[in-house]
């Protein structure tokens, strides 16, 4: 090991040591591309998760007001049912009395 390596060796070696520089920083800028890539796909997962809140959000507002107006439309059902069974019933009474000379 203490023997001197002549110029053509440690040109060699230099030549050597430049290509793999080249390969490593290559490697480093594809890294660095994909850190890149993948803090845009974490953003837009983050905006999706948002839009997918608000969109459950307005769903449940949306079915508390559907619920509401399919109760209503029930509820004027039964009041409906209610005074045309207080109508027969008044009917019925009317006519009995009617006929028995009230």
């Amino acid at each position: 090991m203490d023997t001197p390596i002549d110029r053509a060796e440690h040109l060699e070696f230099a030549k050597r040591m430049e290509d793999e520089h080249k390969r490593i920083n290559h490697r480093l800028t594809d890294l660095e591309e994909t850190v890149r890539q993948i803090g845009e796909l974490t953003t837009s997962v983050h905006s999706l998760a948002q839009s997918v809140e608000q969109l459950v959000k307005s769903q449940n507002r949306q079915e508390s007001r559907l619920e509401e107006l399919e109760s209503r439309d029930g509820d004027t059902w039964r009041k409906v049912k209610w005074y045309l069974l207080t109508l027969a019933i008044g009917a019925v009474f009317g006519l009995a009395a009617s006929q028995i000379g009230v």
